[in-house]
């Protein structure tokens, strides 16, 4: 009997030491911002946006040289389009962390959806020189882009050759070199490029809208019909609906030609 009173004290002694334990590391964790800014994060990815500044501003407030919470309200601020606050972030995180590379990359974003190229292409050419940096294909593929929305069609195709090269399973950049080769009156090539994306990320209605309009402009009209009716019920953004719709139409009057309808 008193071996079992005994054995039931240890439990019961175990319990309270574990509870113990376990208010203890909470207390340790209110206390750390690291903690809080994986909080944040968390809420980020969810799209919560007001919870994830919560815990960035708590993270800071912990650390006010917590220079991820910094690039990660800028994020947040992208997220709201408020634009020139999130420069301001970017800028904030910078200026304690000169080389991380992140935020040149999402501050050069920025400045190339506000149309400033020059900033965002010294953004990105940051990025390439940091030796320390081993996501390269992100700004290639940036400066590829912007390269694009220039007009200088050689430097983007030169640009998101090498992304690819760096990263092989790089979506985003075959798609972006379809479009370049679309541009370049290379339809076979874009084609290729644009099935590549496809096939990295089936469900990606932009890939897949692109290969559609590909095949369209190289008169494959029955592998056109047959890519864009299938991705038909899933597109609800009224611009590409609209588009897709005009597409389908024109291949029925196509076909309904050449059958001497």
């Amino acid at each position: 009997m008193k071996n079992r009173h005994a054995l039931i004290f240890l439990v019961c002694l175990g319990i309270f030491s574990c509870a113990s334990a376990q208010k203890k590391t909470e207390k340790a964790r209110e206390k750390d911002p690291q903690h809080q800014y994986n909080i944040g994060l968390f809420y980020l990815n969810s799209n919560n946006i007001d919870e994830a500044i919560k815990y960035f501003n708590k993270a800071l407030s912990l650390d006010p040289r917590h220079y991820q919470s910094f690039n990660a309200l800028g994020l947040a601020n992208s997220m709201r389009g408020n634009l020139q606050e999130a420069i301001n972030l970017y800028q904030k995180c910078l200026q304690i962390s000169p080389n991380f590379a992140e935020a040149h990359n999402n501050l050069g974003t920025i400045y190339q959806e506000m149309g400033d190229l020059d900033k965002a292409e010294q953004e990105f050419r940051k990025i390439i020189e940091d030796p320390n940096y081993t996501h390269k294909e992100l700004p290639y593929y940036n400066l590829a882009r912007l390269y694009f929305t220039k007009g200088d069609l050689e430097k983007a195709r030169s640009h998101v050759d090498v992304a690819i090269k760096l990263n092989t399973r790089f979506a985003l950049a075959y798609n972006l070199l379809g479009l370049i080769l679309e541009s370049q009156d290379n339809l076979f090539g874009a084609i290729e490029s644009f099935k590549m994306a496809v096939k990295i990320v089936p469900d990606d209605l932009n890939f897949n809208f692109n290969l559609g309009a590909a095949y369209f402009k190289n008169d494959d009209l029955g592998k056109a019909a047959e890519v864009l009716e299938k991705i038909s019920p899933q597109v609800v953004d009224l611009e590409m609906k609209e588009k897709l719709n005009s597409y389908l139409k024109a291949i029925k009057e196509k076909e309904k030609e050449k059958s001497g309808g």
